[in-house]
């Protein structure tokens, strides 16, 4: 009878150790998925926040593309509204200026000065606020700023790389 409870005892203690030990695998399990979804989560983000990004740099390039044509189709001298170059360009300029907010709003902080500083030197040069320099002479250094800030700012936000042969799942 002895040997009988023993026999169950050890039984008994087997299938709790068993249990326990499956559960706590199936702990490890779930916590390390959990773990992965987060990364993947967190990479989608990065990579949704990066192509945001992208589009609102793209649209304030545009932008700033179209001001500065304005500038170079700016009669001189110009009257009332030459050809209607004013009200061509007035909705330019709020694009312009539009396109700018966005940046600051959705950019790093980093690019607020050089969009700032692009956006007025590109207003100088459609309203001619820039005595006899020509208008590319006058943007030159504002555009360069601008195109150098945000280049580092995009290359500061690239999501984190997938490592080789990874089967597209981030470790």
């Amino acid at each position: 009878m002895a040997a009988d409870l023993w026999t169950s005892a050890v039984s008994l203690a087997g299938v709790a150790l068993g249990g326990g030990l499956t559960a706590l695998a199936q702990r490890a399990t779930q916590r390390s998925a959990e773990r992965v979804e987060e990364r993947r989560q967190a990479v989608a983000a990065a990579e949704s926040r990066r192509t945001e990004q992208i589009d609102v740099l793209k649209e304030f390039v545009a932008c700033a593309q179209a001001a500065e044509r304005a500038a170079y189709r700016r009669p001189d001298p110009w009257g009332d509204d030459e050809d209607g170059w004013m009200t061509q360009t007035g909705p330019v300029m709020t694009a312009l200026w539009t396109a700018s907010g966005n940046v600051t709003l959705l950019c790093d902080d980093t690019l607020r000065q050089p969009v700032r500083t692009y956006g007025h030197a590109l207003n100088a040069a459609v309203w001619r606020d820039i005595g006899d320099t020509e208008v590319n002479e006058h943007l030159e250094e504002a555009k360069t700023a601008f195109m150098d800030a945000a280049r580092a700012s995009l290359a500061g936000s690239r999501p984190p790389e997938r490592t080789a042969g990874s089967g597209g799942q981030v470790y």
